[in-house]
């Protein structure tokens, strides 16, 4: 009897002790990225907000990132080794992951999953984003304010809703002060190619203009406008370091509070699979300090931004009309975010020919 007592309580001793252990387990936190996480770009910022996890939540998670991953089979092989390595909660943070995410998640119903810029969810996806097409109106107005030949050169990655949109946004916060500004457009076809990226620079420039913008992922373009005496604008993170007399401001992404309060939210019990679309309002957009403008300047770009902030302008406020003269948002009306994440069209005075 004294025997079986003693065994028991030996067998409770190490039940409890692998309890403990067990709930001692770090949530483990998988990253995937479509660029190198020294682009000092797009990627970059995303490992930017993992290392804030790390900081935050300390022993109490173990993250893994995994770089420059193409999008396509390549993403799938990856985002399927990290659920496969036991990941609880896994980031795909490039729009060509979308399809990807949703195969995989539906061979782990138990591993939580979330998808930056896409549209597509499931039971466990969840999606989100980031609304820089606010901080490229703000752009577009120092933009319309700082050109003298009223040409804007543009370096676009690819021709989804999310670059249009920001081209749409840039234009209407150049014409609100300079309705004579035009924008010439090269599209790369990658996110992250610095050598190609800089060649559509200097053709850019080579055309006229004497501003640079871009949605792509490397300081190259920035570089190259400071090297030709030009300015421009950083790209999702503040590239000031990259070209001290180019930047005027950078349209910074920031990712931090929104990843710790998701892996707090696994740690609750409390996880849903939702759409997140935050903004300046949020601060999941910021704005890098003006610089490189005069002081009036500044200061119409600072109360640009914070009117966007507050509401007071709307980007998308109608009438609009697309390329073609037709109206797609009425005098009076406010586009719906249904159609500015499908956004595949330029808007009214944009001369460039959309890829299809």
């Amino acid at each position: 009897m004294k025997r079986t007592a003693a065994a028991l309580a030996a067998v409770g001793a190490l039940a409890l002790g692998m309890g403990a252990a067990q709930a001692a387990d770090p949530l483990k936190v998988g990253f995937v990225y479509v660029g190198p996480v020294g682009d000092f770009g797009y990627s970059y910022q995303h490992d930017q907000g993992r290392q804030a996890v790390e900081k935050k939540f300390g022993d109490k998670v173990k993250t893994t990132f995994v770089e420059s991953v193409p999008e396509g089979a390549d993403a799938e092989r990856v985002i399927r080794q990290l659920a496969q390595t036991g990941n609880d909660l896994i980031f795909t943070t490039s729009f060509g992951f979308m399809n990807p995410t949703i195969k995989v998640a539906k061979q782990f119903p138990n591993v939580k999953f979330e998808h930056a810029t896409g549209y597509k969810r499931a039971d466990n996806v969840a999606t989100y984003a980031a609304r820089f097409y606010e901080g490229r109106y703000v752009a577009g107005v120092i933009a319309g304010k700082m050109t003298k030949s009223n040409v804007i050169g543009y370096v676009g990655s690819f021709p989804i809703p999310e670059v249009v949109r920001g081209i749409n946004a840039f234009m209407r916060g150049a014409w609100s002060v300079n309705p004579d500004v035009k924008v010439k457009i090269v599209w790369v076809n990658s996110w992250y190619d610095p050598g190609k990226e800089g060649d559509a620079a200097k053709a850019l420039i080579d055309q006229g203009a004497d501003i640079m913008v871009q949605h792509t992922d490397s300081p190259a373009p920035l570089q190259v406008a400071e090297n030709r005496g030009i300015k421009g604008f950083g790209q999702a993170s503040d590239m000031i370091k990259f070209a001290p007399k180019a930047q005027m401001t950078a349209i910074v992404d920031h990712w931090d509070e929104y990843y710790i309060d998701r892996v707090q939210a696994v740690m609750d019990g409390t996880w849903k699979a939702e759409d997140t679309w935050h903004g300046l309002k949020e601060g999941m957009v910021h704005m890098a300090p003006f610089t490189n403008m005069p002081d009036d300047v500044a200061a119409l770009a600072k109360e640009t931004e914070d009117k966007i902030a507050s509401g007071d302008i709307k980007i998308f406020a109608g009438p609009i009309y697309d390329q073609a003269g037709e109206l797609r948002v009425k005098e009076g009306e406010v586009a719906p975010d249904e159609m500015l994440l499908g956004m595949d069209w330029y808007i009214k005075g944009i001369d460039a020919e959309l890829p299809k």
